[in-house]
């Protein structure tokens, strides 16, 4: 930081250290998830000092402490072996939050670490990197340099506990929260792109292999020839591309229906807002969710939500939404065939979803993560933790 404060200490405050440059991920969901967090764990009022440890200053509040990164190798792995506990050595903090699958191997305080899934350690095949294996001995070693591990659901625990030994003991879960503007009925109104045309079935995150998405694209095709209310049905895409669209405009294009999927590409938050308010449905086929933010996001948004019944997909959803064999096209034909064809089931599913996120919120989130930085610290932050 430039100023005398960096290292102040308050009395009866706890310093608690978080890598700042998670708020800035080009992953969206980790860049949603440590914002969210950030913030909320900064409007609790509880007795401790978040200190944002490197990356850019400018994405928290001017109160909030900020500790320049030091020298260190230029890289991702130079920053969590070298700068990251450097910084938090100078920032004399008592616990370390790294939220992003990765920590560093020593560190002058207790180390939280959030593993989000271990889709990298379970199913390398998804992943066939030339340099791949070292990513998954870094996250291995990060795992085992944590004192507490914070994963986002049930099935993530499991998944930790098989690939790296954890005693369950040492995982804490923990769901994610929703963006309040998500809820709000004005997005229906938001410009979309122009390439989106009603109706559409809408599908949000990166793509990937795992994300299932041909068997997805063979559905809407099917919907278009079987039911006239699915005659213009689109699947549009929101989302970095990690190669496999292209196939996706293949299938398409070889059933005569190009216009059948449109790919957006990153898109902002107002555009995604828009995308869930005029949306047929979310369909999420994923084979493997940590967690599936983007289920609750489009619950909140009030868009019935047909998804995979896989991996941590069901602990969200809950019966508030369509759960379906991830390998059943004909299901999914099914399901978005009955979407467009029944509205009054469309309106029930609307307002189970709605329903079921109102439970997920941030400030639950950062309650109980400040949790597990009182049970890392031994039971030194006296507040209420109990989860609203």
């Amino acid at each position: 930081m430039t100023g005398p404060s960096v290292g102040r200490v308050s009395a009866g405050r706890v310093r608690v250290g978080f890598d700042g440059r998670a708020l800035t991920s080009p992953a969206a969901g980790i860049r949603r998830y440590s914002r969210e967090l950030f913030s909320a764990l900064n409007s609790l009022g509880a007795p401790i000092e978040l200190v944002m440890l490197g990356g850019t200053r400018s994405v928290v509040p001017d109160h909030v402490e900020w500790v320049r990164e030091p020298a260190h190798p230029p890289t991702n792995a130079g920053w969590m072996i070298v700068g990251l506990p450097l910084a938090a050595r100078r920032a004399r903090v008592e616990v370390l939050h790294a939220p992003a699958y990765t920590a560093p191997f020593w560190s002058p305080a207790p180390i939280v670490l959030t593993i989000h899934d271990v889709s990298y350690a379970r199913h390398p095949e998804w992943f066939p990197y030339r340099r791949d294996w070292l990513r998954r001995a870094f996250y291995r070693q990060s795992a085992m340099s944590a004192s507490l591990v914070i994963t986002d659901s049930q099935f993530s625990a499991g998944e930790i506990q098989a690939a790296y030994g954890i005693s369950q003991s040492q995982i804490e879960v923990i769901p994610l929260g929703v963006v309040a503007a998500f809820t709000q009925t004005g997005n229906a109104r938001i410009v979309l792109p122009t390439t989106v045309k009603v109706p559409f079935v809408l599908h949000v995150g990166d793509l990937h292999e795992r994300r299932n998405l041909p068997m997805l694209m063979r559905a809407v095709l099917a919907a278009r020839q079987r039911s006239a209310g699915c005659a213009g049905l689109s699947l549009v895409l929101a989302g970095v591309d990690r190669g496999v669209s292209a196939a996706l405009h293949e299938l398409a294009s070889a059933d005569g229906m190009p216009d059948a999927v449109v790919t957006l590409g990153k898109v902002d938050d107002a555009t995604l807002r828009g995308l869930y308010g005029r949306a047929l449905a979310l369909v999420y086929p994923s084979l493997y969710e940590g967690f599936g933010l983007p289920v609750l996001e489009a619950m909140a948004a009030g868009l019935p939500v047909v998804a995979a019944q896989a991996a941590s997909i069901p602990e969200v959803l809950g019966d508030a939404g369509v759960l379906l064999d991830p390998h059943d096209e004909s299901q999914w034909t099914e399901a978005l065939t009955k979407l467009a064809a029944d509205k009054s089931w469309a309106a029930a599913l609307s307002a189970a979803g709605r329903a079921r996120a109102a439970a997920f919120t941030w400030e639950r989130t950062a309650r109980q993560t400040l949790a597990v930085y009182n049970r890392a610290l031994g039971g030194r932050i006296q507040w209420g933790l109990a989860s609203p």
